[in-house]
């Protein structure tokens, strides 16, 4: 039996040099990202976040953002699975230009953003005349917080629902048709349970933009203050110091929710 000659050593040694630089690069990476929420701990202290937390009317904001940020996330959900589902099957007449207006929020500044809004929808416009006549104003009220986060938050659950709809084998939802199943049930049954982990994905993500909107919300909906605006507003009146506790519950409340959905749809992906 003839043996095959081991490789060159000098090759062994490229790779192993080249895997050492890689995991070093990621390290360095990794490290980089983790740095700002270890830079965060490090200058808090207990005492400072219960102080600041204590202050009347300081979790007011929490509470603004949260439902704000519930509601954005209920319109996003009920208007964008439709947009993403036909997307990712090809049923839109133009689909490139489609997902263009869905992309185009995403690049756009959200400073932008919230400027482009008041000319849209602000009260001098013929849409915000319509909203004045439903008792709605896209200037500095819960509506309008709302919609600045719908703006800057949409784009990443279309694009991250209509990815998870593609990867549903359209081969499947056919056969569950052939079986007898409408196209409701089939969606139910079929297309929605193998689409899960990615659509859980994608809304936890929209979640925690929409709680950390600013841009959009510092031009259309300056009040009522959400968690990011109180950060802003204790910044400029009390500096850095008074500010980081608001930041930490901002990440507490927003952060969580996606990473328990990347590690429940990590784990739901190796079971399908």
């Amino acid at each position: 039996m003839t043996v095959a000659p081991a490789p060159p050593a000098p090759r062994l040694a490229g790779v192993r040099a080249t895997t050492s630089l890689s995991l070093l690069g990621a390290l360095i990476v990794w490290a980089a990202l983790l740095g700002p929420l270890i830079a965060l701990l490090v200058h808090l202290s207990p005492g400072s976040v219960v102080s600041s937390l204590r202050q009347p009317g300081a979790l007011q904001p929490l509470v603004v953002s949260v439902l704000a940020s519930l509601v954005a996330l209920g319109a996003i959900l009920l208007l964008g699975t439709p947009l993403a589902y036909l997307l990712a099957r090809g049923r839109l007449p133009f689909t490139r230009l489609w997902e263009i207006g869905v992309i185009l929020p995403l690049l756009t500044p959200p400073l932008v953003i919230g400027l482009l809004l008041i000319f849209m929808v602000g009260p001098a416009t013929p849409i915000g005349a319509a909203l004045s006549h439903l008792n709605l104003t896209a200037s500095d009220t819960f509506f309008a917080l709302v919609l600045a986060e719908v703006y800057e938050a949409v784009p990443y659950y279309v694009l991250g629902a209509e990815a998870a709809f593609a990867a549903v084998e359209p081969d499947l939802e056919q056969a569950a048709a052939l079986l007898g199943d409408g196209r409701w049930r089939t969606w139910r049954q079929v297309t929605l349970p193998l689409a899960a982990p990615g659509l859980a994905m994608a809304l936890a993500v929209t979640w925690a933009r929409a709680m950390g909107a600013f841009g959009a919300v510092l031009i259309i909906a300056y009040h009522p203050f959400g968690l990011p605006m109180q950060i802003w507003t204790t910044l400029q009146e009390s500096g850095l110091s008074s500010a980081l506790p608001f930041a930490l519950v901002l990440l507490v409340v927003a952060l969580p929710v996606p990473v328990g959905a990347y590690i429940w749809s990590s784990r739901a992906r190796r079971r399908f």
